[in-house]
């Protein structure tokens, strides 16, 4: 099972910007929804390919409302979570989970919203580096693709 996360502005509540459009509820009407921070919405999917096709199916709605969609797929990891660029990429067989690891967009977790992202490459050792834009309870990772930093690699 995969699982998807829309994520909106922090002071935006994603179940009701989405809910807005009533094509964006008939897509999502099937899937038992959560909201795991004020600014997120989370759904299960059978699969990555399911999770990639519902955000293709949603991208309009998405590009009007949603910061950003990422897709959690417990064989590539158990907790680190992908773009969707770099969903996208992995399904179609362009990358391989392990090239999916070195670059990252890291959300602070604060009182129950996600907070904005800090950009970091992966540390050699295999470590995070530790997110320092402000005080938070924890941290949300993503791995993303050179395309989240300009389309240049930072190493």
């Amino acid at each position: 099972m995969a699982s998807v996360c829309f994520v909106a502005d922090p002071e935006s509540d994603p179940l009701e910007r989405l809910m807005s459009f009533e094509t964006a509820e008939q897509a999502l009407s099937t899937y038992e929804l959560a909201q795991p921070y004020t600014n997120a919405l989370r759904l299960e999917t059978v699969s990555l390919g399911a999770a990639v096709a519902l955000l293709d199916d949603l991208s309009w709605y998405l590009r009007r409302t949603i910061k950003e969609a990422i897709i959690l797929e417990p064989s590539i990891s158990p907790d680190e979570w992908l773009s969707r660029e770099l969903a996208k990429a992995v399904r179609e067989e362009l990358i391989t989970p392990d090239e999916t690891e070195p670059l990252l967009m890291v959300y602070g977790i604060d009182d129950g919203t996600l907070a904005e992202p800090m950009y970091a490459e992966r540390r050699h050792d295999g470590s995070i580096p530790t997110y320092d834009l402000r005080e938070v309870d924890d941290t949300l990772v993503v791995r993303v693709s050179e395309n989240a930093f300009g389309g240049i690699s930072p190493r």
